[in-house]
């Protein structure tokens, strides 16, 4: 069961290996001349007089790389980089911004007006490379009422990631309350040629939620957001600058729709999204002699509903393959509600659940993030197998305390099975590897 283990491993790691954005660019610019693509539009950017980008999230300084690489020497790019850390050279003529994830910080009010500042100034001569990834939602943000302190947005991230919405749900609340979200960006530059290029974390068909969606039209409403801080029972939880607003009487405009002149001179194209994570897993599963599937079904799924699923899945799987290696692979994110004071996050909780499930089986279960970080903890997740029960209990460890106390991380460290990676530099979705013999 150990060799599982280490095959899950290796499988994540590979896939990680696979996702290259500068080749990315390369492939979806398909650059020829002066004309590039981004998506079905065609551009000429000789007919422009600046190029300017914005590239926001935790795979920012990749993306801007492989911009400026796609479109030098004829073309020169200058603009803004937000990203949580800064581990490699920023390209020339980008300035760049270290800002709050996941809860924003002052740096991440500064970004915004920066950015709000740079777009001010782009005319119809302007095209804007908007690159965005993972993460943009905290690294830029500034409310739309002034009044609204840095102390309350932060209150209010904190409020929402730990509630237990999706990310839709989450996105539809935070949109409605700033300046730079749900297709703002977009109306900063309304005469601009915008040309959005994302590496998705959000599913397929639901590219508003990446970053919040600031260059794109917000298919959720004020009733939205008021429903979901019903919902969810937030409204006293919020702090009271922000609890106004969602209260009866309380004002909140609109964001811009589709049809909005905003729009009009506004594109996007997926750079990387599930298929690209998809594609390198599965090759990599049967490479190593696995009989293989990918489901993508469990996205928003609380982690013992996707935990029973998928392990459901194999079991099937590894039933009509009598004698064969088999691995179930999916990706998305899990629902799993803060319960406790405790280090994790939803990989290494998904994680948990599956470890009691698996006990003395032929099985080991991965989740990891493919940016390097899961919730609140120094890992990318953690990796189980039949006998990881059986050696918590021999190390004392009790797996339904750790879970309580959403200390998942504290659990998989102490057993030497956390998948610490270091920020990746990329953000696509959360992986999961179930594999069985």
């Amino acid at each position: 069961m150990s060799d599982l283990k280490q095959l899950a491993r290796r499988i994540f790691h590979e896939t990680l290996a696979a996702i290259d954005i500068p080749a990315a660019f390369r492939r979806k610019l398909n650059r020829s001349g002066a004309t590039i693509y981004c998506g079905e539009e065609r551009v000429d950017l000789a007919q422009f007089r600046r190029v300017r980008a914005i590239a926001i999230g935790k795979a920012a300084v990749a993306m801007a790389r492989g911009l400026a690489d796609a479109l030098a020497p004829e073309f020169s790019v200058e603009g803004i980089l937000v990203a949580p850390g800064i581990a490699s050279p920023v390209p020339h003529g980008f300035r760049a911004i270290v800002a709050g994830h996941p809860v924003p910080n002052k740096r991440s009010f500064q970004a915004a007006r920066a950015i709000l500042d740079l777009l001010a100034r782009c005319d119809e001569t302007t095209v804007v490379f908007f690159l965005l990834s993972g993460g943009g939602s905290a690294l830029v943000e500034l409310p739309l009422d002034p009044k609204v302190a840095l102390a309350d947005v932060q209150e209010l991230y904190r409020v929402l990631v730990t509630c237990g919405a999706s990310i839709d749900e989450i996105n539809a609340v935070r949109k409605h309350l700033s300046a730079v979200k749900g297709g703002r960006l977009a109306a900063a530059a309304p005469r601009a040629l915008k040309l959005t290029f994302g590496v998705s974390d959000v599913p397929e068909g639901r590219e508003s939620a990446l970053a919040s969606g600031p260059t794109l039209p917000d298919p959720t409403t004020i009733d939205d957001a008021r429903e979901i801080v019903e919902r969810f029972a937030l409204l006293d939880k919020l702090p009271a600058a922000i609890r106004a607003k969602f209260a009866p009487g309380g004002a909140l405009p609109e964001t811009p729709k589709a049809g909005d002149p905003a729009f009009r001179r506004a594109h996007f194209a997926l750079l990387l999204g599930m298929d690209d994570l998809f594609h390198p897993a599965h090759r990599a599963a049967e490479a190593a002699g696995c009989v293989t599937i990918c489901d993508n079904s469990t996205d928003d799924w609380p982690v013992a509903r996707a935990a029973e699923y998928l392990l459901a899945q194999l079991a099937r799987l590894r039933s009509s393959n009598p004698g064969r290696s088999v691995a179930v692979i999916a990706d998305g994110e899990l629902s799993s509600p803060v319960t406790g004071d405790g280090v994790g996050g939803r990989n290494s909780a998904f994680v948990l659940e599956c470890a009691q499930r698996i006990a003395g089986k032929a099985i080991a279960v991965l989740s990891a993030g493919t940016d390097g970080v899961d919730g609140s903890s120094p890992a990318a997740g953690a990796v189980a197998d039949g006998t990881t029960l059986a050696r918590a209990e021999a190390s004392q460890l009790d797996p339904a305390d750790f879970a309580r106390h959403s200390d998942s991380y504290s659990f998989f460290n102490a057993l030497g099975d956390a998948i610490v990676t270091g920020p990746t530099g990329n953000n696509l979705r959360d992986l999961r590897i179930l594999l069985a013999e």
